[in-house]
Order: C-alpha cells, then structure tokens, then sequence
C-alpha cells in the first residue's frame, strides 16, 4: 500500500456549492493529514469531503432561516407563521451572520436524542406520591368544589371532617374589630411588624401564652416562659418533637383511633415510625398500659426501638379524656422503659364537662411532684382554642433543655409571623375577654354536642363518650354491608357521593373496629344539624332495605 509522505502537500480541493464551502473546507480540510497517516491519500481526500458535503446537507436541511429568500425550500412568510421555529430576540438583527452559515436559535439545537428523561425528585417525594390521597384528603376535595351553603348551595357538600370550631367566630371578630389594628401596629410600631424576630417566639407571647394556659386549665399550674418554643401550627410542634426525640428508623406507640394528620406529622420527614396501640369500644377507647406494654414488647421483637409515646388529651376524634390514674402509670411506664412522652393537648381548652371526668394536663402532675421531667413534652394549640385555626399558633412546652434548644433552631421552619404574634400577644392580654371566651365557647360546645349526640340517636346510631373536642365519634357499624374495612369505606362513599356529607371514617384513624366515624360538629349551625340528619336518615333506610 502507498504512504503518503509526512513532507507531501495535500492538493488543495475546491468547491463550487456556495461562496461560504470555503470557509467550512478550511475547518474540515486539515483533518485530511491526520487520516493520511494511517489511510492513505485516498481515504484522506474523500473522508473530509464526505464530511463536508454531510455537514452542507444539515445546514440546508435544518438550520437554514425559513425566511431566506435563496432558499427554495423555505416557504412563504404567511405560511411560516403557524409552523416556524420560536421567535428571535430584538437584538437579532444586530448580529453579523456569514454566508453559507446561517445562525440558528440555541434551542433548535438540542436534539431529542440526547434527552436524558424525566427530572428527579428524591426517595422520600416518591413514598409521599406513592401513598396516594386518603379518605380525608378526597372528602375535603369535594367540599372545596362543592361547598355547602344554605342559601347559595343547599345541595352541596356538607363539612364535617375537619377539626375547626366555627360556634364562637362571632366573639373573635367582635374583638378584632375593635382592637386588631391597635394590637398589630400601635403597639409594636413598624419595626415590630417588619423586622426579623426570633424563630421561637416573641417573649411577650411567651409570657402571654404561660398566663393563658393557666387560665383556661383554672388550676394553679405555673409554666415558664423560657421553656415555650412557638411554632406555625400543631403539626410542625409534633414533628420538631419527633425530630428531637427519635431517630430515622425508631418509633412511637401512639393509642388509636389516632389523628389521621399523625402519619404526615410523625412520619413523612423525619423517617420515624408509628406502631398503633388498639383501644377497644367496650373501655369507650380509653389507654390501657397494658396494651401499651404489650406493643412495646412486640415492637422490640421486630427490631424496633421504641422512643417515646404520643397521646392525645383530650383523644382525638374520640373527645374522652385520661383521667389522673392513667397519667401516673403511663409516666411510671415511660420511666422504667426509658422513653418519652409527648402529650397533644390541642383541644385542652375545649373540654365541655359532660360525664365524670375532669381534664388534667400532664403538666399538672410534672409540676406537683413528678421528678424525671426530662423525658415530657407538652403541645398545646392557641389556634384551636381561640377558634383561630388560620393564624396557626401552636405551643412546645418542654422540661428538657436539649429539646428546647433544637426545638428553636428547628423552628426557623416553621416560626409564626410577627403580626399574628403581636396580635395574640394583645388578646390574651386581655384576661377577662379570655375569660368571657373560654366560658362562653365551653357551653356552645356542650349544646351542640347534645343536640348532635340526640339527633344521631333518633336515627339508632350511638356515639362514645366525649367531654372534649370537636367531634363526636359515632358507631355506624350497623349500617356496613360487611364488617370490615371494604366495608366501613363503601358507607363512606355513600355518605360522600351519596348524602353529601363529609366524614372521617374510623379506619383513617387506625380504629380497629370497623363502622366508626367521626363528625366534627362544630362546623355547623344549630339549624344545620337537621340538614345532616335527614341526609343520614335518607342513607340509613337505603342500607338498611339492603341488608
């Protein structure tokens, strides 16, 4: 085979296919010696031309301006109007182009071929997507597209699963009405409102919560400010503290029926689990430390490390409350177990006093005599309590200074704004406005819940014992056409598409006994409790004819 000569020329080669081939040759033409090398003279001709022409066929075929006039495949400017490529910038016509090049826009050059697929999103996202939309999640959808009003929309969706007292909206707007200008900016001035204040809370409403809580607790409890941390709502207080006391991969025994908001609050960002500890019926759902004992041993078995205990007090959805027997067993437990507890007493404020239980707060006991505080955490909820849900203020009260110290760094996620701050700070200074609330919203709770409790029972449906709370916990079980899950959520279904009224079916709250469904009642009006019964009345005769 002939080599070509290191020293040999290559012959120069013309084109005559435009006036800028030149250009483009003077690019291609030097790879010419490098495949001499190895190719030969021929191969070192034809290779680059072959190039070159592929490179021209490109140019023409994709990159040329559909508006040039040499161009005869570019069509006309009325028919490239519908079809043509994303419009140039204004400064297009600035920029010099070279002939036989056309410039292009740098979004036609990307090529579908070198599509990498679609963008990612985390491990965690993905199990959040996976779960899919819950029960609770579906109802309040279809109330936010079709929302009852009894002028407006007498045929729509009624709302009763959601946990907000609307009975004494009427003394809070009274009271913003005539103080809420003066409390968010008289008293703070501009600074106060618009500046940066600290993540945990403003001290003034740390002192202005400690007063109110022993207020409507009417005991003589004393809190201490330095040992609030404020948060944006229950659920960032609830999952600060999960965040504090566990670690990825440990647990919680938590009592059902639960919550439905303690899968996400728990569990969705902090990787800690939650092992359900059944309450039965026959105890009207009441903690048993037994139980507990034995899903702490069963938890242990499966590998778990269990850190902690998270009840509600009042329950929630049930309404029931612990009596004081039960919070110095479970705090006995949680000492020779070695683990925490974590007291939700959101709706403390809204107790009702209908049977013979009286509230206690675990905090009573822990500041009478209780000597291992370290290991209790309190969570309270101004927003529930002062039928404010929307300005989301919410309580971590903590004896432990580790907890407290992580729990104001964590907050910066979740801090409360400063004009809802100021405002709370303002009201609650206010005693015998709070005093006048916390009687009044008490009797409103209590009427309503009767009238509730006895229209339900009219119609043979029986509810669990409640002395607090926003909902009444009612045992439907008679109305399932089988007694399990598949069930309790067909007669969900009915109630939902059916009768138009949202509730919150007992399996959402890991109730182990199938047919159980909370109605938070205090979203209604008394003349609206009519409209739910007959609605449940028209659902109760149809499952009945059924069975």
């Amino acid at each position: 085979m002939t080599r070509a000569r290191a020293d040999e020329e290559p012959k120069p080669i013309s084109s005559s296919s435009s006036s800028g081939g030149g250009t483009a040759m003077r690019v291609i033409v030097p790879l010419q010696g490098v495949v001499q090398g190895r190719g030969g003279l021929f191969l070192g001709s034809v290779i680059p031309c072959a190039l070159f022409y592929f490179l021209q066929l490109y140019l023409k075929r994709f990159r040329n301006d559909p508006g040039d006039p040499n161009d005869p495949s570019s069509s006309s400017p009325t028919q490239n109007t519908a079809s043509s490529a994303p419009s140039r910038s204004s400064s297009s016509g600035q920029l010099t182009e070279h002939h036989g090049l056309p410039r292009s826009l740098s979004r036609s050059l990307l090529s579908q071929r070198n599509v990498g697929g679609p963008a990612c999103v985390s491990g965690r996202v993905i199990s959040i997507l996976k779960a899919g939309e819950t029960p609770c999640d579906v109802g309040s959808k279809q109330v936010e597209d079709d929302p009852y009003d009894e002028v407006g929309n007498p045929g729509g969706v009624i709302q009763l699963g959601l946990a907000q007292n609307k009975l004494s909206l009427d003394l809070v707007k009274n009271w913003l009405a005539e103080n809420a200008e003066e409390a968010i900016v008289g008293g703070a001035g501009s600074n106060g409102i618009a500046f940066y204040q600290p993540f945990d809370g403003l001290m003034e409403l740390k002192v202005a919560v400690a007063g109110f809580v022993s207020q409507f607790l009417g005991k003589e409890v004393s809190f201490n400010p330095s040992q609030i941390v404020l948060t944006a709502g229950a659920a960032p207080a609830i999952e600060i503290l999960s965040f504090s006391l566990a670690d990825s991969g440990n647990a919680f025994l938590v009592p059902t029926p639960y919550h439905p908001c303690f899968d996400r609050n728990v569990k969705w960002r902090t990787g800690v689990e939650i092992i359900p500890v059944p309450c039965r019926s026959a105890d009207n759902f009441s903690l048993s430390i037994t139980a507990l004992d034995r899903a702490f041993n069963q938890a242990r078995k499966r590998g778990l490390k269990v850190r902690g205990i998270i009840i509600s007090n009042p329950s929630n959805p049930v309404g029931n409350v612990i009596n004081q027997e039960t919070l110095y067993s479970l705090l006995d437990f949680a000492r020779e177990k070695n683990i925490h507890i974590v007291s939700n007493e959101i709706l403390a404020g809204s107790t009702f006093g209908i049977g013979t239980e009286e509230f206690v707060s675990l905090a009573e006991i822990v500041d009478s005599e209780y000597l291992d505080r370290d290991r209790v955490h309190t969570v309270y909820d101004l927003s529930q309590d002062l039928s404010l849900p929307g300005f989301r203020i919410s309580v971590i009260y903590s004896y432990n200074n580790s907890v407290l110290a992580a729990a104001k760094k964590l907050a910066r996620f979740s801090s409360v704004s400063a004009p809802s701050q100021h405002l709370l700070v303002s009201m609650l200074s206010d005693t015998k406005f709070v005093q006048k609330f916390i009687n009044i919203n008490r009797e409103r709770l209590r009427r309503l819940y009767v009238k509730f409790v006895a229209g339900l029972r009219q119609l043979g449906i029986e509810c669990a014992k409640s002395n607090g709370g926003f909902y009444c916990w009612a045992d439907m079980s008679g109305l399932i056409s089988s007694y399990s899950e598949k069930g309790e959520l067909e007669l969900w279904d009915k109630l939902l598409n059916v009768a138009k009224v949202n509730v919150t079916p007992g399996s959402s709250c890991h109730c182990i006994e199938p047919g159980w469904f909370g109605f938070s009642f205090t979203l209604l009006t008394e003349k609206d409790i009519h409209v739910v019964m007959e609605r449940i009345r028209r659902i109760s005769q149809t499952c009945k004819s059924h069975s």
